[in-house]
């Protein structure tokens, strides 16, 4: 009798933890034809799943198992009920799967390390979009609480649209023939942020409800954000070229102080080699700066199913949401690089920590002419997305058709603003333990950059406005024949499909500056100085007080007086139609694939294996600026198209067998391939004049490609457990990197005030794909283990842990040859979850981690990186009754700063500190 209580008890809870628990029906009708015939169903699994967290974690062994290929999930509980602020943070749980944290915030997703990019992301089997223009994912813009499962397949079958180089993460969304009957389900919470010290509302529902062979289900999640984050960073090196090839005064007073004070006798050849000069380093910028983060976002699925029987199931799904976000940045930044100033003192340098290369820091340097800088800025950012799609399901005794097709859209504008105010005067920046500073030199003009307010003079509120478009339509029939051939027996089924896709990308762009109280004007320019604004103390513009990072305290212009005072009436950003680009791709592909089991010996085998042909057609237009004729000066937006296309077969081969009860052997290869992003694909030039460099797009790019083969052992343990190894390997060819394909000469360069700078030679830039290949091999380890199989005293408690360690053989991404792994890619990943539940009472605990990993290359010369980072989140809940529950949450108890640093940890890039985030929440079921 207890038992059976429990069982209730259990059942009740899951309800009332989340409002997507799956009490799951028709739990295989969205798995691959392959892990079906691997299973040998032909009907509709029924799987109850009571929702508590060790039950969340037995179906996702389950899914797992069941899996022809390698693949980890997660599923409704797991998703919606651990203190994650968005999918992304849900997707950290799953082995192998890491997030990049953007100001204490999950945003994008990467499999087993590996670039971002590289990962394929679906929603109901239709790729989706999220306004980026790229393949990534923004996974910050969805609600987790509107999801009910999410496989990360790491190993595709034919049958997938693209497998992607990393993986291919799946997302479903919750109908209602998953749920018995009729559940409504509401889910309230608050949170508070420890440095903005705002309280955050967040809610959700979900309501389903079957009649006969009808049913309809409807969900929705709102959530609103406020987080601040304090940051000393922008700490880059440059290199002394900047200087020592600017002529004239400025070049022969660097060279010279190079000379007195570090000892460097830079000879007339020396200083046209970049390859000398660029290795001669000094600190780029210095900034202090506070963000604060308004984010309002809101989700909602819906979904009507008719299904009079077992063997037909026809389903419409439809997810809708938004997200707004309003950013404020308020910096003071010195950059030492301005093109008034040079070196004036070494007052230290080193020759040591970077002696390998060759290379000379200066670590502590007064500058004859700094640019300061007060910077108010405002980024708001709209993003609407909306995904519906149908899907067909009609099984025969020996015979399955399956048809999907959907839209998947997403449209997001960006308006920026930068209220920017200019002071040039001598001033010492060094490098700190933490970052670095800026104070006051001992020449006799230097200023206190923080507290001179009267000397800053206006330079412009330069404004952008930006519309991204994204929209993928799909289609997609699969049909699936089984067998019981007596003269070949070891066949089970053939599988064929078909799939068609079109997406396009369209960009609008725009930028203008204000320099004066009327359209045209310049009164302000180099007049009306930042004493002339309202200023306020840096704790009263934001929330939460004064800045963390450092003992520092400024006046500033918020970006409310400052939208208010310099836009003028009428004032709007126009579209510059030499901005526009348009990139359109459509896709045809086929497959074919069979699935095999025999016994070898006593050890039962299954296969899946089949090959998947694509073809694509890529159209990119848009403008280039080209010389005006006949001599006349500027230049003329032209209008400019191209297309291209690619063929690709990829073989794909999946295998288990279970060499003893309950001990499987896993093993896959495969030939997969990740498109480039329509953004580098487009037709465009993006100039960059602090860099002297124009960045245009390339139309011919092609897809990477990589080759890749997995093999694993997977121990299935009573209850849900699991211990399992595995061992992957990747060669990856095509990668897409920006490199110099030209120049352009004669460019003349403008000051703010409309004088002209200087006339220079840019750089070309172009994304390419590089050639030769590189390989990245790693292991992966996996431990789902509850406590009660150790001893009975310990049932209710686990574990649920993962690790990832990789390798990989890239070098030679720098100019100046330092080695440098692939952006992105960390060497080790790990996951561990503790955890305890009985009747009444939950409680998780949560370490992530993510090692040190290169985020980017600095002028193509020094890789810059990010820290390791770890972060502890924990989650306690206890049911009040049986239908109510009360939830305290923590995200990122111990306060973890970001860091990171320029090729030695001595050359501090980053320091920024998001704060704790607490949430209490209350869930009824009525």
């Amino acid at each position: 009798m207890k038992k059976q209580v429990l069982c209730t008890t259990a059942i009740v809870v899951a309800t009332a933890m989340s409002p997507f628990v799956a009490a799951a029906q028709d739990a295989t009708q969205n798995t691959a034809a392959s892990t079906q015939a691997a299973t040998g169903e032909d009907g509709i699994e029924t799987i109850v799943v009571t929702g508590t967290y060790r039950k969340s974690l037995e179906r996702a062994v389950d899914i797992k198992r069941k899996t022809i290929g390698f693949s980890d999930s997660i599923v409704a509980t797991d998703v919606a009920d651990f203190p994650e602020q968005n999918l992304a943070e849900a997707l950290q749980r799953v082995p192998g799967v890491t997030i990049e944290r953007n100001k204490g915030l999950g945003t994008r997703v990467s499999v087993r390390g590996l670039p971002s990019e590289f990962t394929h992301v679906s929603i109901n089997e239709l790729a989706t979009a999220s306004g980026s223009g790229g393949r990534d994912v923004e996974f910050d813009i969805f609600a987790s609480e509107i999801l009910q499962q999410v496989t990360v397949h790491k190993s595709p079958t034919a049958a997938d649209e693209e497998g992607g180089i990393a993986g291919s993460v799946d997302i479903t969304t919750a109908r209602p023939f998953d749920f018995k009957g009729s559940k409504f389900v509401l889910s309230v919470e608050q949170a508070h942020n420890s440095i903005s010290e705002e309280i955050d509302p967040r809610m959700s529902f979900l309501a389903s409800k079957t009649w006969g062979d009808w049913g309809a289900l409807v969900s929705f999640s709102k959530t609103q954000r406020t987080n601040r984050t304090d940051s000393n960073s922008g700490i880059n090196f440059r290199p002394a070229f900047r200087f020592l090839e600017a002529g004239g005064t400025r070049e022969a007073t660097a060279r010279a102080t190079l000379l007195r004070d570090v000892g460097l006798n830079l000879s007339d050849a020396d200083m046209d080699n970049r390859d000398v000069t660029g290795r001669i380093i000094f600190q780029d910028k210095v900034g202090d700066r506070v963000y604060l983060n308004d984010q309002d976002k809101w989700g909602a699925t819906a979904a009507i199913q008719y299904r009079p029987s077992s063997n037909f199931n026809l389903a419409f799904d439809a997810m809708i949401g938004s997200y707004d976000s309003t950013e404020d940045e308020y910096d003071i930044a010195a950059y030492s690089a301005s093109s008034r100033s040079t070196f004036e003192t070494v007052h230290a340098y080193d020759k040591q920590t970077l002696s390998q290369y060759g290379m000379t820091v200066l670590r502590d340097v007064s500058y004859t002419a700094t640019q300061h800088e007060f910077l108010s800025k405002e980024t708001i950012r709209e993003t609407d997305y909306a995904q519906f799609g149908g899907e067909l399901n009609w099984r025969g005794t020996d015979w399955h058709l399956k048809a999907i097709a959907g839209y998947s859209g997403a449209e997001k504008t960006t308006d920026y603003a930068n209220l920017k105010h200019v002071a040039y005067a001598p001033s010492r920046t060094r490098w700190t333990a933490t970052g670095g500073e800026t104070i006051k030199s001992a020449n006799p003009a230097s200023i206190d950059m923080y507290n001179s307010p009267s000397k800053y003079l206006f330079e412009a509120y330069e404004t952008t406005l930006e519309k991204v478009t994204d929209d993928k339509y799909a289609a997609q029939v699969d049909y699936t024949r089984r067998f019981a051939l007596s003269a070949f027996p070891a066949l089970q089924s053939v599988s064929v499909g078909v799939r068609y896709t079109d997406k396009s990308k369209e960009r609008q762009y725009g930028s203008r500056n204000i320099q004066g109280p009327s359209a045209g004007s310049t009164a302000w320019l180099n007049t009306r100085t930042l004493a002339d604004s309202e200023l306020q103390w840096i704790g009263d513009i934001v929330p939460g007080g004064g800045y963390t990072v450092r003992d520092l305290n400024w006046q500033q212009v918020s970006n409310e007086y400052a939208r208010k005072t310099f836009r003028y009436a009428g004032f709007v950003t126009p579209y510059d139609v030499s901005q526009y680009y348009e990139v359109a791709e459509q896709v045809t592909s086929a497959y074919a694939m069979a699935d095999f089991a025999f016994d070898i010996g006593p050890v039962p085998v299954v296969i899946n294996t089949g090959a998947r042909y694509v073809d694509t057609t890529v159209t990119s237009a848009g403008y280039h600026q080209i010389q005006n004729p006949n001599g006349t000066t500027g230049y003329t937006a032209a209008p400019v198209s191209m297309e291209g296309t690619y063929q690709k077969w990829l073989p794909s081969f999946n295998a288990t067998a279970e060499l003893m009860d309950d001990l499987i052997l896993r093993a896959a290869a495969s030939e997969t391939l990740m498109r480039p992003a329509l953004t580098d694909l487009a037709y465009k030039r993006t100039a960059s004049f602090n860099s002297f460099r124009f960045t245009d797009g390339n139309p011919n790019l092609k897809p990477t490609y990589a080759k890749q083969w997995e093999v694993g052992l997977e121990k299935y343990l009573p209850q849900g457990g699991l211990v399992s190894a595995s061992y992957f390997w990747k060669e990856i060819e095509g990668v897409v990197r920006q490199a110099l394909t030209g120049t352009v000469p004669n460019v003349t360069k403008y000051n703010a005030n409309g004088t002209i700078d200087g006339v220079y030679t840019f750089d070309v830039y172009q994304p390419i794909n590089a050639e030769g290949s590189y390989e990245v091999s790693g292991v992966e380890l996996v431990a789902v283990v509850p406590f009660g199989l150790i001893h009975p005293r310990l049932e209710g408690f686990g574990i649920n842990a993962n690790y990832t360690m990789l390798d990989n053989s890239l070098t030679g991404t720098s100019i100046l040859k330092i080695p440098t792994p692939p952006i992105g890619l960390a060497e080790s990943t790990y996951n561990f979850t503790a955890y305890y539940e009985n009747d009444r009472f939950d409680a998780r605990v949560s370490y992530n981690y993510k090692d040190e990993y290169v985020e980017g290359i600095g002028y193509e010369m020094y890789p810059i990186w990010r820290d390791g980072y770890g972060q502890v989140d924990f989650s306690v809940s206890y049911n009040i009754s049986d239908k109510a529950q009360l939830s305290l949450k923590g995200i990122n108890m111990t306060d973890e700063a970001t860091t990171g640093y320029t090729m030695d940890p001595s050359f501090p890039t980053t320091y920024e500190l998001s704060g704790r985030r607490v949430s209490l929440g209350l869930r009824v079921e009525f």
